[in-house]
């Protein structure tokens, strides 16, 4: 890595906090929290393994925070952020995150399941006079995969 300014060292921190602050969001579940992180015309994509085209896509916070809703059907959510890298231009970055995506829910006959994503965030982000925010999100789903509950 090139030698870094304050600057650029404090926009990496920035981002690194927005990241690691929508899977908060997301996980409590938080809806309004989540789509404050993003611009107010910011865009959220999910697309599948394979598929060119989004399967869902929703535009501005107030459709992202409804999006965040959907999550309330299962008992508990736990985002697992790991890599991340971004690459910042001035006002403007772009950022590739991983993350394991465990939701936990009760199924009929099974007891509590969970289902893990293997998630990959394509992200554009912009700063604003709000901070650094989420212009662009597109959520890869990579692979899934549901596992036992064993614990309490």
């Amino acid at each position: 890595m090139a030698d870094l300014d304050l600057q650029q060292l404090a926009d990496r921190l920035a981002i690194r906090d927005l990241v690691d602050g929508y899977a908060r969001a997301v996980d409590q579940p938080d809806g309004q929290a989540a789509a404050a992180l993003f611009t107010p015309d910011g865009v959220l994509r999910i697309f599948e393994r394979g598929t060119p085209a989004p399967v869902r896509e929703r535009e501005g916070r107030e459709q992202i925070a409804s999006a965040m809703e959907g999550l309330r059907r299962y008992d508990t959510t736990l985002h697992v952020v790991a890599n991340h890298y971004a690459d910042i231009d001035g006002d403007t970055a772009t950022g590739e995150t991983y993350c394991l995506a465990h939701h936990v829910r009760d199924v009929e006959g099974q007891g509590d399941m969970d289902f893990v994503m293997a998630i990959r965030y394509l992200d554009r982000f912009r700063r604003t006079d709000e901070g650094w925010r989420i212009e662009r999100r597109e959520l890869q789903v990579e692979f899934t995969e549901d596992r036992p509950v064993t614990g309490p």
